[in-house]
């Protein structure tokens, strides 16, 4: 009788192995970078801290750890994941220098975020310009979505505290924009909060509206075209002032709390005032009807805001709350928006759920835990997930197009990043041949030749320069790799020697051609 092999087929493990890269799909987040000119940024913003001699820039260390955590990574030694493939994400700092890098910028506390943060909006502005119809702003206008986040601590941490879901840990507070129903979103705040912070806090609501506007560009940080939504927790007096305070003019749509006048209103209205709820697809929604308050329930409140009340059969096994009426849900919420039906602006703040995918994707990259103890570390490390949310939300933006564009982190990491391949020199040019087999190959292979496409060359009319690293001047990047094929080679790699090319070497011709020394500054480096 034949011994069977089991399910599935026996192999030979060996270490061997030379040329073979993992994660080289990551190849398309790299490329984003630098076509988006964020190495460079951060590299300019962070040359307060750069010391004499040095030889890791600190803007490279840190988009080294946004790159590691964009591919799952949730502390600072996962960047080793990228120290192993040089040829790809060029030489990267050990943990010690990692480490001493966070010390100095938590030290520098409110001076090292504000310049991460405008490197970010920098780049943020050129991303959007670049993505053209597929920018969050296509439609004329950006929409700001705010909550907040429970983040666990397993352990005493500076700021940890019991939460309001009788947790322990943090509760910080972000801010992204969404994208709407064809793509994702993007982080443009986060505030790092202790766990008992409150969830209706008008402070910190403010503070993150503000580092939010900060984040879009110029035209759409004031006026109606920026439209800011959140739960209850948003609902107070003040900031509800706030946003629509002379001079800001912003559109809003917060979430109320049904109060006992909000309630009685509702019981006052007849029933030919009930609008039915309607779906995004147009449709009406089954069980759903919407209605606007007028009267005494506005006193105190900004003028011109409107109060729109949504009444919904809840679904089986759902306990109703002492605020309901007549054995409907009710929710309630707040808008300065006009001539739009009420059905529609309810749909809209009913949208704003998609916050909560952005919030698990987060989890999902970098934010499970605050990996470090004190508050102003990971303050940085805050920093590090939003930048690693932005390339996972650019490189979609720019490179995927149809049901790609909405994949999750996760889905991402499984199709994308972690395919295989092999690195080869052909004529002085490093190639990156990734596996034929893969089922999502010509999906990476036509996401970098639209990178390349529609962001053209990073030095030539677009984005900033990388420091040279002679020190003699500037000089635009090379192009990131000559070739990216699906065949396979066995031809042994040369080594990576430009920590800001992703590439090891490149053809003569598109050798980058240096500045004057007189045109830029830089830091020597040894």
């Amino acid at each position: 009788m034949k011994k069977g092999s089991g399910s599935y087929p026996p192999v030979r493990v060996q270490g061997d192995g030379r040329g073979v890269v993992a994660q080289a799909g990551a190849v398309l987040m790299v490329e984003t970078a630098r076509r988006a000119g964020l190495d460079a940024a951060l590299a300019a913003a962070l040359a307060p801290w750069r010391k004499p001699r040095t030889v890791h820039d600190p803007g490279k260390i840190l988009l080294d750890l946004a790159l590691a955590t964009a591919l799952g990574g949730d502390c600072l030694a996962d960047v080793g994941v990228l120290r192993a493939e040089p040829a790809v994400f060029g030489p990267v700092a050990s943990d010690p220098t990692v480490s001493r890098l966070i010390d100095t910028l938590a030290a520098a506390g409110p001076r090292a975020l504000a310049a991460i943060r405008r490197a970010r909006a920098e780049v943020r502005e050129r991303v959007w310009r670049l993505a053209e119809t597929a920018a969050p702003d296509r439609g004329g206008e950006v929409v700001v979505d705010i909550d907040g986040v429970l983040v666990l601590a397993h352990s005493e941490k500076e700021d940890a505290a019991a939460t309001w879901k009788k947790t322990f840990g943090h509760h910080p507070l972000f801010a992204f924009v969404d994208h709407g129903s064809a793509g994702s979103g993007e982080p443009v705040a986060g505030l790092l909060r202790p766990g008992n912070a409150g969830s209706n806090t008008a402070s910190d609501h403010i503070a993150a509206a503000r580092l939010a506007l900060a984040q879009l560009p110029t035209k759409y940080r004031r006026g109606r075209r920026t439209l800011v939504r959140t739960d209850s927790g948003g609902g107070t007096h003040e900031f509800v002032n706030w946003l629509a305070a002379r001079g800001r003019w912003l559109s809003y749509s917060v979430g109320m709390t049904i109060t006992e006048a909000i309630h009685q209103a509702v019981l006052l209205v007849p029933a030919s005032a009930w609008t039915p709820a309607v779906e995004p697809g147009g449709e009406v929604r089954d069980g759903a009807w919407v209605a606007e308050l007028a009267g005494d329930v506005l006193k105190g409140w900004p003028k011109g805001m409107r109060l729109i009340v949504r009444q919904e059969r809840p679904h089986p096994g759902a306990q109703l709350r002492f605020t309901d009426a007549d054995g409907m849900r009710l929710t309630c919420f707040a808008t300065n928006t006009t001539g739009t039906p009420i059905a529609q602006l309810e749909l809209r703040h009913r949208q704003r759920a998609r916050a909560e995918d952005r919030i698990r994707a987060a989890r999902g990259t970098g934010l499970r835990n605050l990996p470090l103890h004190r508050a102003a570390q990971n303050r940085i490390w805050l920093e590090i997930v939003q930048i690693a949310l932005d390339l996972l939300a650019w490189m979609p933006m720019l490179a995927l197009t149809g049901e790609a564009r909405r994949w999750e982190p996760k889905r991402l990491r499984l199709r994308l990043f972690s395919a295989a391949g092999q690195l080869a020199t052909t004529g002085r040019l490093l190639c990156l041949r990734l596996a034929r087999h893969w089922p999502w190959t010509h999906l990476i292979i036509s996401a970098f030749d639209r990178l390349q496409a529609r962001c053209g060359s990073p030095g030539r009319g677009g984005g900033r320069p990388t420091p040279d690293p002679t020190g003699s001047g500037t000089c635009s990047p090379p192009t990131t790799w000559a070739r990216i094929s699906s065949t396979a080679t066995s031809r042994r790699p040369r080594t990576a020697r430009s920590s800001w090319s992703s590439a090891a070497t490149c053809a003569a011709s598109t050798r980058p051609t240096c500045a004057s020394p007189s045109s830029a500054t830089t830091t020597p480096r040894t």
